[in-house]
C-alpha cells in the first residue's frame, strides 16, 4: 500500500469536518450578526496551516539529510519538497486543518473559579 493511499481517507476525513465546522462557525457568526469573524477564522487557519507546513519542510528535510528516515521508492509518488516526499506533508495539512475544524466542533468549557 502507498503513502497516499493510507493518507487519503485521513485527509478525507479532516475535510469533512473542516466542512462542518466552517458552517456550524458561520451560522453562529450569522446568529451574532457577525459574520467578519467567520473570514477572519479562516485566514487565521490558513496562516497556521502554511506556518505549519514550512517547519515540516524543514526539519522533515532535515531528517532525511541525516539519514534518521528513509522511504520506500515504490511507495511514493516521485514528487518532492526538497528531499521529503508530498505524502509526508499530508499529516501537516490534517493537523493544520483538522485541529481548528475540532476546536470549534467541541463544546466550550469554562475554567472553574
Amino acid at each position: 500500500m502507498t503513502y497516499t493511499a493510507v493518507n487519503l481517507p485521513f485527509l478525507g476525513a479532516v475535510l469533512v469536518v473542516a466542512v462542518i465546522a466552517f458552517i456550524v462557525e458561520y451560522r453562529r457568526r450569522q446568529a451574532l450578526e457577525s459574520t467578519e469573524r467567520t473570514r477572519d477564522t479562516v485566514f487565521d487557519v490558513a496562516g497556521a496551516l502554511v506556518a505549519v507546513v514550512v517547519l515540516t519542510a524543514i526539519f522533515d528535510n532535515a531528517i532525511i539529510a541525516a539519514g534518521i528516515v528513509a522511504y520506500d521508492p515504490d511507495q511514493i509518488s516521485g514528487r518532492f519538497v526538497g528531499l521529503a516526499p508530498i505524502e509526508d506533508f499530508a499529516y501537516a495539512v490534517a493537523a493544520g486543518v483538522g485541529l481548528p475544524a475540532l476546536w470549534v466542533l467541541l463544546p466550550e468549557r469554562r475554567a472553574a473559579r
